[in-house]
């Protein structure tokens, strides 16, 4: 029988946790809110495809490697040490929360391969040297170009924003990728836009299910709320249409600050319906 000694104990009472890392990560990076160009949610208007990365990691069900994504985009874009941040593996782990389920050489090397799928995926560049891992942020579309902050001047530089409430309190470990993907696109768009399932494959790239099912879930964790939101229409068979329209509740929406604008009206929220049945011109 494997006894445990006092001191032990003591170390694992102190010992940082995932969401510790995170938060001390944000905090030294500074960030009240994460910048993330929308080209990584959706393709720019005219495209062969509006699918962006985020369709892969969604289709290949890779919740760890986006959640790491977002992270490392968290770490590297205030430009502190030029888009670039070095860890440990075994903290890189800890960022993952790889060390909850593995021992310790199995969570350094599962941080490795995450990494690896990301940069597979031209997202970022990656280096080893010895226990330790170097990040680099690459364009958020997936090109493999240098990463550069957006400015928000031209449709492929607009960008959303991700408040550091959604790691500092804990959101990211409740979420699944169905509501990680939709909570992005959600904050993609316009306040009080709606988002019809059927139209989820030739805009994002996933399924019709998966994107009701995204919605469901931030719905059900307070992210998002929802309202009808009724049109006339004189040849219908009640003379008027209605579609679901969705919005991200406070806590989901950014800080303001000088260098933030985004805002939201706001407005009573209904029950967790899915935008099936809405209709809207192609985004």
């Amino acid at each position: 029988m494997t006894t445990t000694s006092p001191a032990q104990r003591d170390n694992q009472a102190v010992k940082a946790n995932g969401r510790d890392t995170r938060t001390a990560l944000l905090k030294r990076s500074v960030r009240a809110n994460v910048p993330l160009r929308k080209t990584f949610v959706q393709a720019s208007r005219g495209t062969a495809s509006r699918h962006g990365p985020l369709s892969d990691f969604v289709t290949g069900r890779d919740l760890r490697a986006l959640k790491a994504y977002l992270m490392i985009v968290a770490a590297c874009s205030s430009g502190t040490d030029g888009w670039s941040t070095t860890h440990d593996s075994a903290v890189w782990a800890r960022l993952m929360d790889i060390q909850k389920t593995a021992t310790d050489q199995a969570a350094r090397t599962g941080a490795w391969r995450t990494l690896q799928r990301l940069k597979g995926r031209g997202l970022i560049a990656c280096t080893r040297a010895g226990t330790r891992i170097t990040v680099t942020l690459l364009r958020e579309d997936g090109s493999g170009k240098a990463y550069d902050r957006p400015r928000g001047e031209s449709e492929e530089e607009r960008f959303l924003q991700i408040p550091a409430a959604c790691w500092t309190k804990g959101y990211d470990e409740q979420i699944d990728l169905p509501g990680l993907a939709l909570l992005l696109t959600v904050a993609r768009e316009k306040p009080w836009s709606t988002f019809p399932a059927e139209k989820a494959p030739e805009w994002y790239g996933w399924s019709p299910d998966t994107h009701e099912r995204g919605l469901k879930k931030l719905l059900a964790l307070g992210l998002v709320e929802g309202r009808e939101h009724f049109t006339k229409a004189p040849l219908a068979p009640n003379g008027f249409t209605m579609a679901y329209q969705y919005n991200r509740t406070s806590v989901m929406r950014p800080r303001k600050s000088k260098k933030d604008t985004t805002s939201a009206p706001a407005a009573p929220a209904t029950t967790a319906k899915t935008a099936a049945r809405s209709s809207q011109r192609g985004r």
